[in-house]
C-alpha cells in the first residue's frame, strides 16, 4: 500500500541516465536516500531529491504519516517526450539528433513493522 506518490514529467533528460539515479534510491530509507543523492554526482540527483520531499509532504499532509516511518517503494522512469532535431552533415545530407525527455513517477510506502 502506497501512502504518497509524486510524479514529475517531462525532465529534460534521457531515461537511461535518470534510471541509473532512480536505482540507488529503490527500496530505501528517505533519510538515507536524500543523504546519498546529496553527494551523488549525477545530474538527475537533484530533481529526484526534490521529487523525494515532494512526495514525503505529500504523505505528510495527506496521510499524516511522518518522514522517518517513509521508504521509497516504487520508482518508475519512462519515456516522455522525444523532441526530434537534425544537424547538417557531409554533402548536403542531415542526420536525425533525437533529445529525450523522462517521465519519473515516485511512490512512498510505510515501513513494515518488525
Amino acid at each position: 500500500m502506497t501512502d504518497a506518490t509524486a510524479k514529475l514529467k517531462n525532465y529534460r533528460q534521457s531515461p537511461r541516465k535518470v534510471r541509473l539515479v532512480a536505482d540507488l534510491v529503490r527500496g530505501k530509507n528517505v533519510e538515507h536516500a536524500l543523504a546519498l543523492l546529496a553527494t551523488l554526482p549525477k545530474r538527475a540527483s537533484e530533481p529526484m531529491a526534490k521529487l523525494i520531499r515532494s512526495a514525503v509532504a505529500n504523505a505528510r499532509t495527506n496521510k499524516g504519516v511522518e518522514a522517518a516511518n517513509l521508504i521509497i517503494s516504487h520508482v518508475d522512469v519512462g519515456q516522455g517526450i522525444v523532441f526530434k532535431r537534425s544537424m547538417p552533415r557531409a554533402r548536403g545530407r542531415a542526420s536525425a539528433i533525437r533529445k529525450k525527455s523522462s517521465h519519473i513517477t515516485l511512490a512512498l510506502s510505510a515501513r513494515p513493522q518488525k
